[in-house]
C-alpha cells in the first residue's frame, strides 16, 4: 500500500472520512472568522482615526452637541472611539438638562461610557467562543476517527490472520491521519483566537483611555 494523501484518503473507512470532513469545515470556519473579524477590526480603526481629531476639535470649542451628533452618525457606528465618545457625551448632557450635581453628571458620563465600551467590546468578540469551542473540541473529535482506525487495524488483523504490517497499515493511517486533522485544526484555532483576542484587549484599552479623558474633559470645562 503507498502512503500518499489519495491513497490513505481511499483507504479510509465511512467514520474516518466523515470526522476528516467535519475537521475541514471546522478548520474553514476558523480562517473565515478570522478574516471576517480583522476586517472588523479594521474598520473600526480606520473610522476611529478619521473621527478622532474632529471630536477633538468640536469638544475644545466646547460644541458637545455637534460632537454628540457626529460620533452618533451612522458611517461611525463601526469606530470603537465614537461609540463611547457619543455616550459619555449624551449621559453628560441628559444628566445636566436633569438638574444633577456637577458629581452625578461626571458619574453619568462615566456610567455611560463604560456602557457603550462593554457592548462594543462584546461585538469585537463575536464569534470568538465559537473559535475557543473549536480549539477545544477539534482534538476529540480527531481522537473519535483514531478510535475507529484502531479498530479497523484489529479487523484487519482478524480478516487475514496476521499482525503483520499490511494487515493494519489502512487503519493505522486512518487513526495518524484523523489525529493529526484534529490537532492540526485546534492549533489553528488556538492561533487565531489569542491574536484576535489580543487585539480586543488593545481596542479594550484604547477605550478605556478615551473614557478617561473625556471624564477629564468634563471636569476640567464644568469646574470653570
Amino acid at each position: 500500500m503507498q502512503f500518499g494523501l489519495i491513497e490513505m484518503w481511499q483507504a479510509m473507512g465511512v467514520v474516518a472520512k466523515t470526522v476528516a470532513i467535519i475537521l475541514i469545515l471546522l478548520s474553514v470556519i476558523t480562517i473565515y472568522l478570522f478574516i471576517e473579524r480583522n476586517l472588523v477590526f479594521a474598520r473600526a480603526r480606520k473610522k476611529s482615526l478619521e473621527i478622532a481629531p474632529k471630536l477633538a476639535d468640536l469638544m475644545k470649542n466646547g460644541q458637545l452637541k455637534e460632537a454628540m451628533a457626529l460620533a452618533s452618525k451612522k458611517e461611525y457606528k463601526v469606530s470603537h472611539l465614537a461609540r463611547v465618545t457619543a455616550a459619555g457625551i449624551e449621559e453628560f448632557l441628559t444628566s445636566k438638562e436633569s438638574n444633577l450635581s456637577l458629581e452625578e453628571q461626571i458619574e453619568s458620563a462615566q456610567r455611560g461610557c463604560d456602557r457603550a465600551r462593554s457592548l462594543f467590546t462584546q461585538e469585537l468578540r463575536r464569534g470568538l467562543s465559537l473559535m475557543a469551542t473549536i480549539a477545544t473540541s477539534s482534538p476529540f473529535i480527531g481522537l473519535f476517527g483514531t478510535i475507529f482506525g484502531i479498530i479497523n487495524a484489529f479487523r484487519g488483523m482478524a480478516l487475514t490472520g496476521s499482525g503483520g504490517i499490511g494487515a493494519v497499515a489502512a487503519g493505522i493511517a486512518e487513526a495518524l491521519v484523523t489525529t493529526a486533522f484534529g490537532i492540526g485544526v485546534a492549533v489553528i484555532a488556538l492561533w487565531t483566537f489569542n491574536a484576535l483576542n489580543t487585539k480586543i484587549e488593545v481596542y479594550n484599552t484604547e477605550m478605556e483611555n478615551t473614557t478617561s479623558q473625556i471624564v477629564d474633559f468634563f471636569v476640567r470645562t464644568s469646574g470653570k
